[in-house]
């Protein structure tokens, strides 16, 4: 089968585990050389060599996307390893859950800085060499993937800075849209629902049992369905957009 990536280099964020393992991995079967990017080397180390047992490329980048310096030190790397840089998906991310008048504030400093500041210093760094990847590449397009969260869209008790957080990454993904859209940088974004990953595993104890109670009856969805649609979107031809995919386990009402 032919890999619709070949000659293309994909940046993913928090590549460690869930989602972005699963996205690094099926980005590198369509022939896409990729960089994977987070904080622990030693599952990176690991996702690597999976990547090259399949005949794929692996660029391992250590860097915490929420030092502004760090983020775009991960870019240079990549572009010098790797010799450009046409996909960008960002997916790390924390979900903190729990009602707002005994939270730790902290908490919600750390969501902010991760899942909003991080997408946004990776995508800053990035940008330049997504348009120029756009011009001089075969496929005549580049793009940027931010895995948001049906917490984007639906605002609930329990979860109001996280709902900030990602209703703050669907508003940046689309301003950014309307700006590089002309140019060939495609601009997506992906809304999981309820996902069997380590996500909640962040919480306090007690958030932790109500998450598990709310979806224990549920057959979640798994990381390689949200990375099939990554990879449906970055794979489209260079007319086609998918501006937004919302993905909820079917058995999933809100």
């Amino acid at each position: 089968m032919t890999q619709r990536l070949q000659g293309t280099v994909a940046m993913v964020t928090g590549a460690s585990s869930g989602i972005g393992e699963a996205t690094a991995l099926a980005l590198a079967a369509e022939g896409a050389a990729v960089a994977v990017v987070a904080r622990r080397r030693d599952r990176l180390d690991e996702l690597a060599k999976r990547i090259e047992a399949g005949g794929g490329t692996a660029l391992v980048v250590e860097a915490d996307v929420t030092d502004e310096a760090q983020a775009r030190g991960a870019v240079e790397q990549i572009v010098a390893g790797l010799g450009r840089l046409d996909t960008l998906v960002n997916n790390a991310g924390v979900m903190l859950l729990g009602p707002m008048e005994q939270a730790p504030v902290e908490e919600w400093q750390r969501m902010v800085q991760i899942n909003v500041l991080g997408l946004m210093y990776c995508t800053h760094a990035a940008l330049p060499h997504l348009l120029g990847a756009a011009q001089d590449s075969p496929r005549g397009v580049a793009d940027v993937v931010n895995i948001s969260s049906v917490a984007g869209r639906v605002a609930r008790a329990g979860s109001g800075v996280y709902n900030a957080t990602k209703f703050g990454v669907g508003a940046f993904s689309e301003g950014l849209r309307q700006e590089v859209t002309k140019r060939h940088v495609r601009v997506s974004l992906v809304e999981p629902g309820a996902v069997e990953t380590e996500l909640t595993s962040h919480n306090r104890p007690e958030v932790r049992e109500t998450i598990k109670a709310r979806f224990a009856d549920m057959e979640r969805l798994q990381s390689e369905d949200i990375s099939d649609a990554i990879t449906y979107v970055v794979t489209r031809p260079r007319h086609v957009a998918i501006n937004e995919v919302l993905i909820r386990p079917t058995e999933q009402e809100a």
